[in-house]
């Protein structure tokens, strides 16, 4: 689970691959990597490499048909990543908690 944590971080790490995850969760269907690129100041090739790295971590599907190759969102693999961070959400309330439980006795 934590290799797939790092690669899910690794791949949103960076400000385009979020923009491009983004644009692809908001659009809700699957675009074709022509249209992606069209968004960013980048070439092609470049979208291209953040696209990969996205589906190494799960978070784009590519289907080709034909020449075109469409890319369509995963957000399904941001869950793990949200129950990694539950455990340490948990683990700091815990920490206030007791904290101002240890404070209201000194009080």
């Amino acid at each position: 689970m934590q290799d797939n944590i790092t690669r899910i971080l690794k791949a949103v790490a960076d400000p385009t691959r979020r923009e491009i995850f983004h644009a692809l969760v908001v659009a809700a269907t699957a675009l074709p990597i022509t249209q992606i690129s069209n968004q960013f100041e980048i070439s092609r090739q470049g979208v291209t490499k953040h696209i990969k790295t996205l589906e190494e971590a799960g978070l784009v599907e590519i289907n080709s048909q034909g020449r075109e190759r469409f890319c369509m969102a995963n957000p399904k693999p941001l869950k793990q990543v949200n129950r990694w961070l539950k455990f340490y959400e948990q683990f700091w309330d815990d920490a206030i908690g007791n904290l101002e439980d240890y404070l209201g006795q000194k009080a």
